[in-house]
């Protein structure tokens, strides 16, 4: 079982993948921030130059993907939850289209796919999160799960990420020995469930490129940048004062959080803004008495699991231990029954078409028909 608790990712059903963000800048861009996150040297929040008009491409509709790699960090691709025991499965660097359905093909029968990063929130982090949902969605792999080790970065980079995340059903880890600081806390915050067992550390945001010589010039650069991300705490159901911290603890600094204002600020656990929007759509498709049920479990899981100083694998197990309780796996509705994910591979897989995309082999076989 793996280090990190994804017990209460169960209790949400994860949404349907939708419209990705705007595209990512430019590779050579990617890494200009790169280098300016590096020379700061805190990861912190840094204002972006003025954002160029989105490109006309869309991802979800070509197979022909504009080139991209990952360059601000490193990212890898399982189908397993235990990291422990498995490890963190196969890098992904070149982020064309080919390159993510093969990386994302193992995934497919099982449903799950982990996305593994670490390193800084930047244009090419962007495209990694755009690429693996639309080709989960394309392969119906419904539940996504984002395993992340991040110092920050770019504030309109986390945004656009988080929006792509908070569209296409991501649950985000932050595990033992992980840290999710500065521009990372506002890709937490968009994750449908967010399960922390490493650190979270906020700080003031600041403009390298600023021009400012007085403290209300400062100010009024800034509070462009606040803005933003106060609407974007707002609609991802994280509570402003997040924002207000950004604002008051020096840059130099770092304000770490602590288990009780993770959930105060609404940064652990379900997003309740997701959570909302899952219980109507569970109501129509699962039945009132679902809800009630679901709902149920995940109290009991906080009285009984949560309480002392519970490892993973004692949740996990304590989890897994209640759900008979309340009824689960429940017949009419078993993927969306909590502690879905540890549940034998869907029966159904077999009985429908998959060839959504081609695989390598499929696709060399083709070549070669082709050329004679």
């Amino acid at each position: 079982m793996s280090k990190l608790c994804f017990a209460l990712a169960c209790c949400v059903a994860l949404a349907a993948c939708g419209p990705p963000s705007e595209e990512g800048r430019s590779g050579a861009d990617a890494q200009d921030a790169r280098a300016t996150v590096e020379a700061n040297g805190t990861g912190a929040f840094i204002s972006a130059p003025p954002e160029a008009p989105p490109p006309a491409f869309d991802i979800r509709r070509e197979t022909d993907w504009p080139p991209a790699e990952v360059v601000s960090g490193e990212a890898s691709i399982s189908c397993e939850l235990d990291y422990s025991e498995h490890g963190d499965g196969e890098p992904l660097v070149n982020l064309g289209f080919f390159n993510v359905v093969d990386a994302l093909k193992p995934c497919q029968e099982r449903g799950v796919v982990r996305l593994r990063y670490k390193g800084n929130i930047t244009a090419d982090f962007t495209s990694l999160v755009e690429r693996v949902a639309e080709i989960a969605n394309r392969m119906d792999i419904d539940k996504r799960i984002l395993d992340i080790d991040s110092l920050g970065g770019q504030v309109e980079d986390a945004i656009r990420a988080g929006d792509a995340i908070g569209a296409s059903g991501w649950t985000i880890w932050v595990r033992e020995g992980a840290s999710c600081h500065s521009a990372c806390v506002l890709i937490l915050g968009a994750g449908d469930v967010r399960m922390i067992s490493g650190r979270v550390g906020i700080h003031r945001i600041i403009r390298m490129s600023s021009t400012a010589t007085t403290r209300a010039q400062l100010n009024t650069e800034l509070q462009a940048v606040y803005g933003r991300v106060k609407e974007y705490l707002e609609r991802n159901g994280v509570a402003v004062a997040v924002g207000d911290l950004m604002m008051a603890v020096p840059n130099r600094n770092l304000r770490l959080l602590s288990v009780e204002e993770l959930r105060e600020y609404g940064l652990d656990g379900t997003n309740p803004a997701q959570d909302d929007l899952d219980r109507l759509q569970l109501m129509r498709k699962c039945g009132e008495d679902f809800v009630l049920r679901r709902d149920s479990f995940a109290r009991a899981f906080d009285r009984e699991c949560k309480a002392g100083d519970k490892d993973v694998d004692e949740l996990n197990a304590c989890g897994l231990s209640l759900r008979p309780r309340f009824g689960f796996p429940d017949k009419t509705c078993p993927d969306d029954s909590p502690m879905s994910e540890f549940d034998p591979v869907r029966s159904a897989f077999f009985d429908r078409p998959r060839d959504v995309v081609p695989s390598a082999d499929v696709r060399k076989a083709r070549s070669r028909d082709t050329s004679g």
